[in-house]
């Protein structure tokens, strides 16, 4: 592969995986327009962003085992073309029911990309070269958060909301024929692997009777599902209650998302140093306090904008501390059924993030407590988690020794 090959790949794959994120993040400063223009409340339109996120949990338990029997190219192509139409009827929906439904239909398209870009990685590049073409496309991923909603900002505030899903429509319609006419086929259709639910059904059970998968999933998918509180809850704080523009909320996500890039590339410092279990669990705590700190100022109107950016900067520091270790705890044990650990690890996450971003939109009162406490709930979920686990390991070590004592004494 040349050079100029490697390099339209590598975007082509990036940007299949990039569609997800820009559908979250693209539309968000829209949430004001988007209420007023249906006729409903902040708290409805949130529940758009709820949908699109239980479809995406959805949708990745599914494409696994489709992207293994037909092969990458069929499902990717089927789904991404779900995702066009869906995307044209979110734009032309004129109740908010209709668009909640959209979203959810649109989501169930668009995370074949995100799933089939990881799989051709592992078919396209050798062995020595996937780590290094695995760390590309999350650099073009990690871009997508600071780019997309200050571009949302702009065609929302100089066009309408409509505009930026047709947008969408046209991007991953672009998309589409660049994986057609440019990106190699990867594996080929395995009709070996069974479609039955019962098989795989028992994969994902195989999965889940792993202590150490499970923990990390649960600690993993529920402090995980802080930034989505954020994510549901930002645009109405700052538009509506702190009244910054379109554009202003689009450069304070894109810093906020920075917290959260920068950070990852920190832990790889971290990590010569510190366990993989020391950074959650400091990350975790420090993410607490802050939490709690938020809620106490938020509730007393201590904050004035800046001191919630900034307080929201650190706390958001912990996401890219903690999330990639817990996924790297998560499936640490498999050799076997990683594909399964991986898309049950995907899809614990966005369902966490559904439920949390329900949360905000249905506690909504007008005032960021619903944010920030949803936030601090996650933090304290994930921490009580791995006190829990740590206490249990401590329990049964000290069990196992005094039954090998028990055991030494009968012997002698």
């Amino acid at each position: 592969m040349s050079k100029k090959q490697y390099f339209v790949v590598i975007l082509i794959l990036g940007a299949l995986s990039t569609i997800s994120p820009f559908s979250i993040d693209m539309y968000l400063p829209g949430f004001p327009s988007i209420a007023k223009n249906l006729g409903t409340s902040i708290a409805n339109v949130q529940l758009s962003l709820t949908s699109y996120l239980v479809g995406i949990a959805i949708g990745q338990l599914f494409y696994g085992p489709l992207l293994d029997r037909f092969g990458r190219k069929k499902p990717l192509y089927i789904g991404l073309l779900i995702y066009v139409l869906a995307s044209m009827a979110c734009a032309w929906s004129n109740s908010v029911e209709n668009l909640i439904l959209m979203r959810f239909v649109q989501a169930i398209g668009g995370c074949a990309g995100m799933v089939a870009a990881q799989a051709m990685v592992r078919d396209i590049f050798p062995v020595n070269k996937t780590a290094q073409a695995m760390a590309l496309l999350m650099l073009v991923i990690a871009v997508s958060p600071m780019i997309a909603p200050t571009v949302g900002g702009f065609v929302t505030a100089h066009y309408d909301w409509h505009t930026v899903f047709m947008i969408l429509a046209g991007i991953t319609l672009v998309i589409l024929m660049a994986s057609y006419f440019f990106l190699p086929d990867g594996a080929k259709p395995d009709h070996e692997v069974s479609l039955k639910p019962k098989q795989v059904v028992k994969k994902y059970v195989e999965v889940t009777k792993n202590r150490q998968f499970l923990v990390y999933m649960l600690i993993g998918g529920v402090a995980g599902a802080a930034p989505f509180a954020y994510i549901s809850g930002s645009a109405d704080v700052f538009m509506n209650i702190y009244g910054v523009t379109e554009q202003q909320y689009g450069w304070i996500f894109a810093l906020l998302a920075f917290s959260m890039i920068g950070s990852t590339q920190l832990n790889h410092i971290l990590l010569k140093k510190f366990t993989s279990e020391q950074i959650i669990k400091v990350a975790l705590t420090y993410q607490t306090i802050i939490g709690f700190a938020m809620i106490l100022g938020v509730w007393n109107g201590w904050l004035n904008v800046y001191t919630l950016i900034g307080m929201m900067f650190i706390f958001l520091t912990g996401h890219g501390l903690c999330n990639p270790n817990a996924a790297a705890l998560t499936l640490a044990p498999f050799s076997r059924n990683a594909g399964s650990a991986a898309a049950m690890m995907g899809s614990m996450r966005m369902a966490m993030g559904g439920v949390v971003s329900g949360a905000v939109s249905i506690f909504h009162n007008g005032t960021a407590s619903p944010m920030v406490i949803m936030m601090t709930f996650c933090a304290v979920g994930g921490l009580l988690t791995l006190v829990i686990d740590t206490n249990q390991k401590k329990v049964e070590k000290k069990r196992k020794a005094l039954e090998d004592e028990k055991h030494h004494s009968m012997a002698v």
